[in-house]
């Protein structure tokens, strides 16, 4: 994105990740989307994770179903990708993340 002087606008991205406890599934989530976070998103990203164990309201507030699950609030649409996130170049392709966003036909 650009404004009108052609200088580029830094996507935020706000994301949260539900989890449900400490399972394996979890941690692997939490593990892979810190390393996706340094090495795609640098600064541009707003992460908090959400144990719906400690805070069950959230999970239906982010409309949860399942855990773990990444919700991206922002930038608009709401996107929700449910896993361990292990693959990811999906993940960041589903997130629309520079290189990886799908390309748009005119």
């Amino acid at each position: 994105m650009t404004v009108a002087t052609g200088t580029p606008i830094a996507t935020t991205y706000q994301l949260r990740l539900i989890i449900a406890g400490s399972t394996i599934r979890s941690r692997e989530a939490v593990q892979n989307l810190r390393r996706m976070c340094l090495d795609h998103l640098s600064e541009q990203s707003d992460v908090e994770v959400i144990d719906i164990y400690q805070q069950p309201a959230l999970a239906a507030k982010y409309d949860v179903v399942a855990a773990p699950t990444l919700v991206r609030l922002l930038p608009l649409p709401v996107r929700r990708i449910i896993g361990d996130l292990s693959q990811t170049d999906r993940v960041l392709r589903a997130l629309d993340v520079g290189a990886f966003a799908p390309a748009v036909s005119p």
